[in-house]
């Protein structure tokens, strides 16, 4: 099965350039959009449970903040 690939190759680009990158390569924003896709479903799976831990269907921005904290 193919992963969907959500973010826009540009988007990457500009991240990127306001890091201070002068010139990024396709194979960098390919990269780093893997990077972050990765960690975005690890993030939302795990907010997931933490909301129907709570017996919440729905999932809140502080769950995510919860999820996304190292």
């Amino acid at each position: 099965m193919a992963i969907l690939k959500i973010f826009a190759l540009t988007a990457m680009e500009k991240i990127l350039k306001k890091a201070g990158a002068e010139r990024v390569s396709l194979g960098a924003q390919e990269a780093l959009r893997d990077v972050l896709e990765e960690r975005g479903r690890k993030i939302a799976a795990n907010a997931t449970k933490f909301a129907m831990h709570a017996g919440r269907k729905t999932v809140k921005s502080s769950d995510i903040k919860l999820a996304g904290k190292d």
